[in-house]
Formats: structure tokens, C-alpha cells, sequence
């Protein structure tokens, strides 16, 4: 597996959360959304984290035209992380849960989109297959490291 390919699958599986939000906001118990957000959160956060930590510096240092992908992207974490920080202390039975929710979803797969198309395959074909297995590595082994605070996230600070 390289780097990319990583990232991709975490994509999916947040893609897939999304999903079944999307099912149920209506009529699922707030004891069920609260369970779907914390889930959310989670992978969000862990995959913000080793692209923070490890993914962008590797591609800005490789592929300096990437920079102001980079700096986009880690603003888009940045309001991720404020609506992730709101939503974790939100009740879920709260009128503004669903629609922090959908900001939330809508945010994150334009900036999903955008990694996929414009930016993953640049950063391809500049790094190469060898540096991205070895950024897989570094990142499968990263997420351990994830904080479970979105707040803690760099971007949270920018």
C-alpha cells in the first residue's frame, strides 16, 4: 500500500459514516447519532492528523508546487476541527445538530474531492511508488499518535 492509496481507503470509510448519517438523521435516536459523530470524529481527526504531521510536509517539501494546496487544505481542517470540537459537546437532540452535521459532510467532500483529483495524482507522479510505500508506513504507524481532541490539530490553531 502507498501513502496515497492509505489516504484514499480513510476517504472511504468516512465517505461510508457519512453515508449512514445521511440515512438516519431523521429518525435515528440521539443516542445513535451521538455514536455515528463520535465515529466520524475519530476517523476525521486521525486522518487530518498524519496528513498534517506526515503527508503535506513530505508533499510540500517533494512537490513544492503543491504549497498552496497545502495551505488550502489545512485551512479546510481548520474549520473541520472547530465543527468537530462543537459537535462533540453538542447534544445530539439539539436543532442544530443535523445541520452541523451536513456543513460538516458537504466541507469535507469537496476537500476529499480536490485531494482526490487535483492534488493526489501531481503528488504521484512527482514522489514516486517507493517514497509514497514509505509514507504509508510512516502514516499507518502515525495514527496511534492521533489526538482524540479535534482542537488538538495543528490547523485548529491557524
Amino acid at each position: 500500500m502507498d501513502g496515497i492509496v492509505l489516504l484514499k481507503e480513510d476517504h472511504k470509510t468516512v465517505k461510508r459514516l457519512f453515508r449512514e448519517f445521511e440515512k438516519v438523521k431523521g429518525s435515528a435516536t440521539p443516542k445513535a447519532k451521538r455514536k455515528l459523530v463520535d465515529q466520524i470524529c475519530s476517523e476525521l481527526v486521525t486522518h487530518s492528523f498524519i496528513e498534517e504531521t506526515i503527508f503535506y510536509p513530505a508533499a510540500r517539501e517533494g512537490v513544492p508546487d503543491t504549497a498552496d494546496h497545502v495551505l488550502e487544505s489545512v485551512e479546510e481542517h481548520h474549520v473541520m476541527a472547530w465543527l468537530l470540537s462543537e459537535l462533540q459537546h453538542l447534544d445530539p437532540a439539539d436543532e442544530t445538530f443535523d445541520a452541523k452535521v451536513t456543513v460538516l459532510i458537504e466541507n469535507t467532500r469537496h476537500h476529499m474531492e480536490e485531494e482526490e483529483k487535483e492534488w493526489f495524482p501531481q503528488v504521484r507522479h512527482v514522489l514516486g511508488r517507493n517514497r509514497l510505500v514509505e509514507l504509508a508506513e510512516e502514516m499507518a504507524a502515525g495514527k496511534s499518535a492521533a489526538p482524540a481532541d479535534p482542537l488538538a490539530l495543528t490547523s485548529a490553531a491557524t
